[in-house]
């Protein structure tokens, strides 16, 4: 309990470091976590208490830096004494990072909570052991309010419902609590308590849940919509108070609940005329939704440039096997509807996915990735992502992979490798964990390319070729920016592969690889 002699309290709210460089590090300076901000925001409406948030991947240029890495903590706490630290727990790759954090603060008698994606049941034991007093299940916007209340004195913390707990060495699990449905009675998200960072990209949304029920994904339930008033009464708080111009609707499927759609991307065009400045909007969508033109033209004038899809394969066999709900024939019709309209296409992909039981399908990696090249060309997407099949605690796939003893044991390959770059149990034949890995690299190394500093020059050096558009300078300069937007990124995703290879070099991860083969085999009795 807390010294109720005090006057008021404080909550920092932490959101861990990457465990090394990878793909996320340079958009991660430019952004943050919309949960930790949405739980900060609640919290900072309760009397006594002062919230804060501190991004470890976003520190801007004052924040107090670790030499090893992450924010300096003895410093924060020297400065700036915290009564309850709060965790984001929504990557799986930042757990070791938040474990060793809890440890710290809770060794300075801090209370420690965590919350996220990562801590589903099979993972709370772990948490508990691991310096967390308190693991938030599910959405934490209500359920942290009660807790600090029970952390005052003023609840029993056996009545919070969505909780668990140690008591006398035993785990206690509360009731869970429903997800949240009426958002309109929460505090729209409040990013100046989000201190150090720099943010250029604001994360908002509308939609929580999505109905797909992918195998390899964490978000599952129906579908929880706010009006798209709220959405946009975000939006023009953000532009008002902090000049923001870039958006990320973080929704995991836009268009879900249509027709409301429709009419927020209407509200949005308005809003952008009647305050004469054009916002910069990106959202996650599925590809199928090209067949819907109305929404498509209503995205557009809405001022959305930028559209992020999850292709997954070009493989029909992977999709089936991922459970996704669109054929391989149909992509790249599809894909061009989307560049017809004039959005530019960002492809994220999974690089060997396996196949599930009783499925006879078999490919080499040479033979793959020749699939993959030959799609992305002819698709002609302007940006790719190519991760590499994680496991996530709590997801269909990781459940299949258990059951087939394919996945490297933990004490091996620990949770900070779960980001997308590395394999984390047995390939499919005749592929090896190896040949994934080199695939994915090769596939990504194929697209972004040192000789893209040339093509950037080269764009400049046209612009004056403009002239010829005068008819149409609009689609002139559309044309012309897409081109030398593309070349800079890809010889910029050329700099970040070269920094990613070298940070690997250093890591001791094919030596961990090759013991954790030795264990499964071992476990599977095959020794």
């Amino acid at each position: 309990m807390l010294d109720t002699s005090q006057k008021r309290y404080r909550l920092r709210i932490v959101i861990p470091a990457y465990p090394a460089f990878n793909i996320y590090s340079r958009i991660a300076k430019r952004t943050t976590a919309l949960g930790p901000v949405c739980v900060a925001t609640a919290v900072n409406e309760m009397e006594r208490w002062d919230v804060e948030v501190i991004d470890e991947n976003n520190l801007g240029r004052y924040g107090p830096r670790s030499e090893s890495g992450g924010a300096d903590h003895k410093f924060l706490q020297q400065q700036r004494p915290t009564d309850v630290v709060g965790f984001y727990g929504g990557l799986t790759s930042t757990i070791p990072r938040l474990y060793q954090i809890a440890r710290f603060y809770k060794d300075k008698g801090v209370v420690t909570v965590a919350g996220g994606q990562h801590f589903v049941q099979d993972n709370i034991a772990e948490a508990l052991s691991s310096g967390i007093d308190y693991v938030v299940i599910g959405e934490g916007e209500e359920t942290i309010k009660e807790l600090l209340q029970a952390i005052e004195g003023k609840l029993n913390v056996s009545e919070i419902k969505g909780i668990a707990y140690l008591k006398n060495g035993e785990i206690i699990l509360t009731p869970k609590r429903e997800p949240l449905i009426d958002f309109d009675t929460l505090p729209l998200p409040d990013f100046s308590l989000v201190r150090c960072a720099k943010i250029k990209i604001h994360p908002v949304e509308r939609i929580r849940g999505c109905g797909m029920d992918c195998e390899f994904c964490t978000v599952k339930g129906r579908p929880r919509c706010a009006g798209p008033e709220r959405l946009l009464e975000s939006i023009a708080s953000l532009v008002e108070t902090r000049g923001a111009k870039h958006f990320f609707i973080v929704d995991d499927l836009f268009g879900q609940q249509r027709d409301e759609t429709i009419r927020f991307c209407n509200m949005l065009r308005d809003y952008q005329r009647s305050i004469g400045r054009k916002l910069v909007t990106t959202v996650q969508i599925r590809l199928d939704k090209a067949k819907d033109l109305e929404l498509l033209s209503a995205m557009r004038q809405a001022g959305i440039s930028a559209v992020a899809i999850g292709f997954e394969s070009p493989i029909e066999e992977e999709l089936e096997a991922m459970n996704k709900h669109v054929r391989s024939e149909d992509m790249l019709s599809l894909t061009k509807v989307f560049h017809k309209f004039g959005f530019w296409v960002h492809g994220m992909f999974i690089f060997g996915y396996p196949m599930g039981e009783n499925v006879n399908f078999k490919m080499p990696a040479a033979e793959r990735v020749k699939r993959f090249r030959n799609f992305i060309r002819k698709a002609k997407i302007d940006t790719v992502q190519i991760l590499l099949p994680v496991p996530l605690p709590g997801t269909k796939l990781r459940h299949r992979l258990e059951r087939q003893n394919r996945i490297y044991p933990n004490h091996d390959i620990g949770w900070e490798y779960y980001d997308g770059s590395f394999p984390l149990f047995e390939a499919d034949e005749p592929m090896s964990a190896e040949d994934m890995q080199r695939s994915a690299r090769k596939i990504m190394g194929h697209f972004y390319r040192f000789r893209y500093l040339f093509f950037v020059a080269l764009n400049i050096l046209a612009f004056p070729s403009l002239i010829f558009f005068l008819h149409n300078i609009r689609r002139g300069w559309r044309r012309w920016h897409r081109s030398w937007r593309n070349h800079l990124i890809r010889f910029g995703g050329w700099i970040t592969i070269r920094k990613w290879t070298s940070e690997f070099k250093k890591d001791a991860f094919s030596r961990k690889l090759q013991k954790a083969k030795r264990h499964l085999i071992t476990k599977a009795g095959y020794a």
